[in-house]
Order: structure tokens, then sequence, then C-alpha cells
């Protein structure tokens, strides 16, 4: 049974974070973006055109593919800021929240298949005092280093703001960005009918749909000190650190294993599986069995299953589209770095032209689909 789309994700969008209102401005900054292409013809380098609304953006210079990319932690610090102020140790809610803001740069320059080489931090505060607590710039400066020493490349650098009267002077914000190479773009949009879809899990809800776990906890008698389970509770789950991607993407390139298509699970949750510009009916037949928070997340902020799917990777961190016979091995390599993978479904012809849809199977249950009128980032 298939679910009609006839609403939006409600309890997401009263949270304050309304795609509705962010992707028209990100198609419109592409297309003028799109435009400049033209300027670095001087150089003898030129824009892979295919990157443009990717997560990282291609230029070809001197025989090498150059990715580039640049992104944000989102609200997850504001987590670790409560979280300290309880338990009166940023231990280890900040480090979580620098590894995962690497780890959110990282993952989007994995979707290329590039290998990373630099990393550069931006830091911006409301207030200079929020730099002079040691213990919390220790777990900062660690977390990074730790994140980048995880994937081999180089801390290069970055920028530490005092932004008075545009960030909120107790708190900071992290993003950053990174560049990285490869001989070639080892990841095109090149997905075919009958390409298998490998699910590879994540470690809880990284760094995205934080502005609505922040707004449950708001609500809650014990706030981020309620237990999600025995060994955790909402807070620490929060910040359990996001899983780095990168080496078991370029393991499976390696391997000579043809790859269609890669993304990284984040904003827009499993709508994002429609990324690829093609017309295709992407079939969920296996879905992971989600970490205990989400289920924490639907039960107390009434979100629906289907609204879940739409903006959280409910136990999905990353996505690999191969050619039909090769998600097994991809399975093989990602247990190889303590990831565990899913041969989740497979990818048919759209049932219309010029259609896309994400279709989620559910024994005994209605089937969740979204369309292209769900995602429209390009």
């Amino acid at each position: 049974m298939k679910k009609k789309n006839t609403r939006h994700q409600d309890a997401y969008a009263k949270s304050g974070v309304r795609y509705s209102d962010m992707d028209p401005f990100k198609r419109l900054a592409m297309e003028r973006g799109s435009r400049t292409a033209k300027n670095i013809r001087y150089l003898d380098a030129e824009e892979v055109s295919e990157s443009r609304g990717e997560s990282a953006h291609l230029v070809r210079v001197n025989g090498l593919i150059i990715a580039h990319v640049e992104e944000g932690l989102g609200t997850l610090n504001l987590v670790a800021d409560d979280m300290y102020r309880l338990t009166g140790s940023p231990v280890p809610y900040y480090r979580a929240c620098s590894y995962g803001t690497v780890a959110m740069i990282l993952n989007d320059l994995a979707t290329t298949g590039a290998t990373p080489i630099s990393v550069l931090m931006h830091l911006a505060v409301g207030d200079s005092a929020w730099l002079a607590d040691e213990k919390r710039n220790f777990e900062i400066v660690v977390g990074w280093a730790e994140a980048c020493d995880a994937e081999g490349c180089v801390w290069g650098g970055g920028e530490t703001a005092t932004l008075k009267g545009i960030v909120n002077p107790h708190t900071a914000v992290f993003s950053g960005s990174a560049y990285g190479y490869s001989e070639e773009t080892c990841i095109k949009d090149r997905i075919r009918e009958g390409d298998e879809i490998v699910l590879l899990s994540s470690s809880g809800i990284h760094c995205n749909g934080l502005t609505l776990a922040r707004e449950i906890a708001s609500k809650l008698p014990k706030g981020y000190l309620t237990p999600v389970s025995r060994q955790s509770c909402f807070g620490e789950t929060l910040l359990f650190r996001t899983i780095l991607y990168g080496k078991t993407i370029r393991s499976v390139l390696r391997e000579r294993i043809p790859v269609s298509y890669a993304v990284n699970i984040t904003g827009h949750g499993w709508r994002k599986l429609m990324r690829a510009s093609g017309s295709w009916e992407y079939v969920i037949e296996q879905v992971p069995k989600p970490d205990p928070v989400f289920r924490f997340i639907q039960k107390h902020g009434n979100v629906s299953d289907y609204d879940a799917y739409a903006n959280l990777n409910m136990g999905a961190g990353f996505a690999l589209f191969v050619s039909p016979g090769s998600a097994d091995r991809v399975v093989v390599l990602a247990s190889l770095h303590g990831i565990r993978a899913l041969k989740a479904g497979y990818v048919a012809k759209a049932a219309k032209r010029g259609t896309k849809t994400v279709t989620i199977k559910r024994s005994g249950k209605q089937d969740i689909v979204f369309t292209e009128k769900d995602l429209q980032i390009r």
C-alpha cells in the first residue's frame, strides 16, 4: 500500500525549520553561481558542470579534479551548552560537536569520492569571552584534530570571528570548509535501472534535526536528562559522534566497484535518496532498525513515520548506489571499517516520465512515498 503525501512535514516545520522557505534561496544561488563558471577559464580550469547543486563543487585543473565543500554543524552545540550547564563538564560534549562539524564537511566531500587534503575551521562567537574557557577550548580543538586524523587530512587553519550583535554571546557557530582531489570524477550521476541501494548505518541523529530535538527537550520535565535507555539520557544520545564515511567510500572505489551515485543523508532525510537528476523510482525494501533516540523523538514530539523519514536519518547516514550484484561486497567492505551496512533496495523505472519517487515498503503498514515535489533543491 502506498501512502499519499497530502501534507508537509508538520512537526519539523513547526520547530522553525521550513525547507520550503530555504530551498528557493538555494536554487537562486545555484542559478546565479553557475554564471560565474566562465571566470576560471583563463586558468585553463573548468567547472565540472554536473557537480553544480551536489554536496561538493568540482573543478578540473591540470588533470586533477579538485573538490571543495563548506558545511556547518547546525545547532547541535546548543545541546552541548545545556549539557555543560547541567553536568558542569564540557567532556565529551564539545569534542563531539567539533568532530561532528568535520564529519559534516568530509561526508559531503565523500559523495564525490575525493580524498580530503585540508580542512579549515570557522568558529564565530558573539562575545570573545566565550573563548576564555580553557576546558571547553581543549575539547573543541581535540575533537577537530581527531576527526582530521581519522580521515588522514591536515587541519590547515581557519577563522575565529567575534560577531557581536549577530551571534548569541553565550554560544558559538561551528562551521568550516575542506578541499580534496581525485584523478577523475569518481562518483557521477549515472544511475541505471537495477542499481542496488546500500545504506550505511548512522550512530544516531548525527548533526541533523537538532532544532526539533531541542524543542522536545524544552517540554520534558527532566529536559536533556530524560533517560532514553539504561545507559544514556536524551542529551547524551544527541551528542553521539557522527560517523565518518570517507574511508569506506574510497575503499569501495579502490576495489573497482561501480558506484553510480552517493548521498550523505542529512537535511531532507530519506528524501535525499532521490537527489540525483534522473527520473527514477527508488524502492527501499529493507530499513535499518532506528536507534532508540529516533523513537524517543517520535514519541515525545508527536512525529509521524512519514515526517521522521522525511527529515531524519532514521539509522542510515549515507547511501551508495552501485551496479547490480555489487551490494554484498560493499556491505563487507563497510564492516571492515566498523560500519554496519544493508542492501536496502533497488532503482526502478519511474512510473511516469519526468518524475521521481522514493518508496519505503513496510510489511503490515502503509508504504511511505516521497515524490519530486518533496525535494526541490536543484
